[in-house]
């Protein structure tokens, strides 16, 4: 039976009790304070994220009009305004939020499990080659959310907005990070993918214009005609029903071009968002009436029949 004296007790007890701290003290330990610096990590990213999207959200009309009755109304419209600013950055600040939370709960996996003893390298190299093969099997994928990154981001339009996408034109009623929904005049939804726009035409953002080209005969005095539509285009725009409307004084631009029909005189009016087109059907019926009651006749491509010298 061998000898056991006290070297040879403290031998064969040491080793072990030092495992066992370092499996149920010391490891666990350096675990858990990964695990506390990465929440306490994530907490800042996220507060700074916060307070980014705080200061994005806040704005001013733009110095260029902001001294016109344009400028005026826009100031009106803040609320809404603050609020559609308010809705694209707290998307913005959701996705940085949750890059952030996945990229720091993925230094901290990897980080506990260096802890525990195992080998991260393969999983570093499984990870990379898994990303890359995700990358070339996806790339519509990542160029779709790429491209909604970058729409809400840079405000190219937003929900409510009537816009050109190029192959659908219509009402935005959804902006995704993937696919754009909007319904056009026929009530017909269209979804677009992001990453397939090439250009957006957006017709609601700020202000937009009518513009009317009006023809009238070859005979008619251009200068009464002018006239006439400098009065109606005034009168409609002192209305109250479009004070909030039509936000700059109208203007007759003159003579736009001659076609076989007539001449074209052109008439440009300022109005709010999306509200050009009321504004052209106001415009078309008040001018008729004025040219009626003138005397002042619009061609038609309706034939003329002449019975017995006189026309039918």
């Amino acid at each position: 039976m061998p000898h056991l004296d006290e070297n040879t007790f403290k031998v064969d007890w040491d080793i072990p009790a030092e495992r066992a701290w370092d499996w149920f003290v010391a490891t666990p330990g350096a675990i858990l304070l990964v695990i506390v610096v990465g929440l306490a990590f994530r907490w800042f990213v996220c507060r700074s994220i916060d307070r980014l999207v705080a200061r994005a959200g806040k704005g001013a009309v733009p110095g260029v009009i902001a001294n016109s009755r344009a400028g005026e109304f826009l100031a009106d419209l803040k609320p809404a305004v603050h609020q559609r600013r308010q809705q694209r950055v707290e998307t913005m600040g959701s996705l940085l939020k949750s890059v952030a939370t996945g990229m720091i709960m993925a230094v901290v996996t990897i980080s506990a499990l260096a802890k525990l003893g195992i080998n991260i390298a393969p999983i570093i190299a499984s990870a990379g080659i898994v990303g890359v093969a995700l990358g070339f099997g996806a790339q519509n994928l990542v160029k779709d959310f790429l491209s909604g990154i970058f729409m809400i981001l840079e405000d190219q339009y937003g929900v409510g907005d009537t816009v050109d996408l190029g192959e659908a034109s219509g009402t935005v009623e959804a902006v995704g990070l993937r696919v754009t929904r909007l319904r056009d005049v026929n009530g017909t939804v269209w979804y677009v993918r992001n990453g397939e726009i090439l250009r957006v035409g957006n017709q609601s953002q700020n202000w937009a214009r009518t513009v009317l080209d009006v023809t009238v005969s070859y005979e008619a005095d251009l200068d009464k005609v002018q006239q006439i539509l400098q009065d109606v285009a005034t009168s409609t725009y002192e209305e109250p029903q479009f004070h909030d409307v039509i936000i700059e004084a109208p203007e007759v631009w003159g003579v736009e071009r001659f076609d076989k029909d007539g001449v074209v005189v052109r008439v440009v009016l300022k109005t709010a968002p999306a509200q050009q087109w009321l504004v052209a059907r106001a415009m078309r019926r008040r001018i008729k009436a004025e040219f009626d009651r003138a005397g002042i006749r619009i061609p038609t491509t309706f034939p003329t029949v002449h019975m017995n010298g006189e026309e039918a």
